[in-house]
């Protein structure tokens, strides 16, 4: 495919302007002039990729400099654009907000920079009026390798309140692309961790999305904006689109007698475990696994055949009832474990794992219980595997982030999944038979040999 597809990076001063609403909406909105639109998101959040995949048909992905490495973004960026007329990809909390400590490492300005893209910045004008040229400017400014190539107004309440910001903004040489009023039907419910996601939304989710699509369809200069992503040239250092595919396997007639017993994956969905990075199945499958996606809220049994279990993250808590009330599936999943085969579990399949949620049983895998808490732990983690595991031999060094208000007590079994480095040293999650189970999100393009690792265990075990 060509290096060069079209493409825009929308970001925001702060958390807040509207980046989601705009880059949702725009999404929808080329996607309905009949473009093949490729959804991205800078850094790891899992909930706004639904809702820009149900704005294009297509799966939403993640481009996070910090989990994947740098040298990813561009790769992982092409592989997702794969034959598709343009992209849009939602940058995260400020333009200029990265890994904490870190410099600008996985700011949505970084991506703009290894992407080679131009920055459309949602400036929230609710309470504003000649104030937002010099907000624009410092921002246009700061970083002369980041290219503003335009500004959407969010927010703004009258037709003479939109004049008084294009006449402020005529100063800042940033051309106004976009005004937008007030629109309470493009709001997306909130909770403890972000967004509701489209999962637990169904109907609802699309309504808003279209409302996104009409708001933005009608405030925004779209020949304008598909223009401006016209213009990026071909993305940095002659990258080629990143492939599951490990570059040194070779079929092989040992190959082809494993692909006639492909492992079966079950991968738990459903609205209680929505947070999955899609790479994560395509390099499953690509290591020879069939994967199946079942719902522990309504299946009360694992997929037949099942070999191996991945259990990521999402709001078990929410459906924590619902969750006990299937003991029929919570018997199966011990069960499994019990036999030794492979099982992975990020933060909410941590919880799903426990004696216990909040009181009620749950699976029983782990000594270990499960509450709520008023804490939100979020961040990154540089993080090393303290021994051999279904995923990754003992010293392999890989990014994760964390991001919930539960606590699970103990934090770590006897043989502990991670030891997290930096100022507070110090081990978590948990690792017995082939259970791998940690609060911990990864992402495993960054190490392709963990969905080698797991399938080959899923085979053998």
């Amino acid at each position: 495919m060509s290096a060069s597809v079209p493409r825009l990076v929308v970001a925001a001063p702060s958390s807040g302007s509207g980046k989601t609403t705009v880059a949702t909406g725009l999404m929808a909105a080329f996607a309905g002039r009949g473009l093949a639109v490729s959804p991205h998101k800078v850094g790891p959040d899992y909930i706004d990729p639904g809702y820009h995949a149900l704005a294009t048909g297509r799966a939403g992905r993640n481009l996070d400099a910090y989990l994947c490495g740098p040298e990813l973004v561009g790769p992982l960026f092409l592989h997702g654009a794969r034959g598709c007329d343009i992209a849009v990809v939602e940058g995260v909390m400020g333009l200029y907000d990265g890994a904490a400590g870190e410099g600008e490492l996985a700011s949505t300005a970084h991506v703009a920079k290894l992407l080679r893209a131009p920055v459309v910045l949602v400036v929230d004008a609710s309470s504003q009026s000649r104030s937002v040229a010099a907000l624009v400017h410092g921002f246009a400014s700061w970083d002369p390798e980041v290219r503003a190539g335009g500004v959407i107004l969010n927010k703004v309440a009258s037709d003479r309140h939109e004049e008084l910001l294009r006449e402020a903004l005529e100063q800042a040489g940033v051309p106004v692309l976009g005004v937008l009023r007030r629109a309470a039907q493009v709001s997306t419910p909130s909770r403890h961790l972000g967004l509701v996601p489209v999962a637990e939304r169904q109907g609802a989710a699309v309504e808003a999305v279209a409302a996104m699509a009409a708001q933005v369809a009608d405030g925004c200069d779209l020949k304008a904006l598909e223009a401006l992503a016209r213009t990026a040239g071909a993305v940095p250092g002659g990258s080629a689109p990143w492939t599951p595919a490990s570059p040194t396997h070779h079929a092989t007639r040992s190959d082809e007698a494993d692909q006639q017993r492909a492992p079966v994956v079950a991968i738990a969905g459903g609205p209680a475990f929505t947070f999955s990075y899609t790479e994560h199945t395509e390099l499953l499958a690509a290591a020879g696994a069939e994967v199946v996606t079942f719902d522990p809220l309504r299946d009360e049994e694992l997929p037949e055949g099942t070999a191996g279990l991945v259990i990521g993250g999402g709001f078990p808590e929410m459906y924590a009832s619902e969750l006990s009330a299937n003991e029929p599936l919570r018997k199966a999943v011990a069960a499994l474990a019990e036999s030794g085969a492979p099982v992975a579990a990020e933060c909410a399949g941590l919880l799903y794992l426990c004696r216990e949620l909040d009181g009620l049983p749950m699976c029983g895998v782990l000594d270990a219980r499960a509450r709520m808490s008023e804490r939100l732990t979020l961040g990154y983690r540089d993080a090393v595997a303290v021994g051999d595991s279904v995923l990754a031999a003992a010293g392999t060094r890989m990014r994760g982030h964390e991001f919930h208000r539960t606590v699970v007590e103990p934090g770590s079994g006897a043989e502990p999944a991670w030891g997290v480095r930096g100022p507070r040293p110090r081990v978590e999650g948990f690792v017995q038979r082939g259970v791998h189970a940690s609060y911990l999100h990864t992402h495993w393009a960054s190490e392709p040999g963990v969905a080698r690792r797991f399938v080959e265990r899923c085979r053998t075990s």
